[in-house]
């Protein structure tokens, strides 16, 4: 299984249940990385979505504690790691990929094997992190793109896998 996540300097995932930043070529590298593949994330960051809906040509996995919660006739749902564990065996675990929040990374990152990292080159305030893969001798970096730049905001693509 795979994630993938955009952080601060600080790791830093979001502020006030948003993105602490929207850089166009990151959301391009998003799509291009999980279009087809299965999402996995959490009710809470669906609600983020546009009008709350799930993303669009790619099979959507949502956690939810709540029994009652449904949301359309194409996505799952789940309320435990026990049955996410047991619906995802369906699917080829390199076409899976953890979108967030921070608890579902948390939850999900120990049987992850690659994380694909946005990491921008700015500390902004968050309340939401996640952890430091580079003070994690379990992961390593194993390629790096160049240096962009989003307006005055230095970012590169950082893909790390388990050591």
């Amino acid at each position: 299984m795979k994630l993938i996540v955009a952080v601060d300097r600080n790791w830093g995932i979001g502020y006030g249940d948003q993105l602490l930043v929207s850089i166009p070529n990151d959301h391009k590298n998003f799509r291009e990385l999980t279009t087809g593949k299965v999402v996995v994330l959490g009710r809470k960051t669906l609600a983020t979505f546009p009008q709350g809906k799930p993303l669009k040509y790619r099979t959507n996995v949502i956690f939810s504690t709540d029994p009652k919660y449904e949301v359309d006739e194409e996505t799952i749902v789940v309320h435990s790691l026990e049955e996410f564990l047991e619906k995802a065996k369906k699917f080829d675990d390199n076409d899976i990929y953890v979108i967030g929040g921070g608890s579902i990374y948390k939850l999900l990152l120990p049987y992850c094997n690659e994380a694909v990292v946005t990491k921008l080159d700015h500390a902004y305030r968050a309340d939401t992190y996640f952890p430091n893969l580079d003070e994690d001798p379990a992961w390593q970096v194993v390629s790096e793109s160049e240096e962009m730049t989003y307006f005055d905001i230095p970012y590169r693509f950082v893909t790390y896998k388990r050591a």
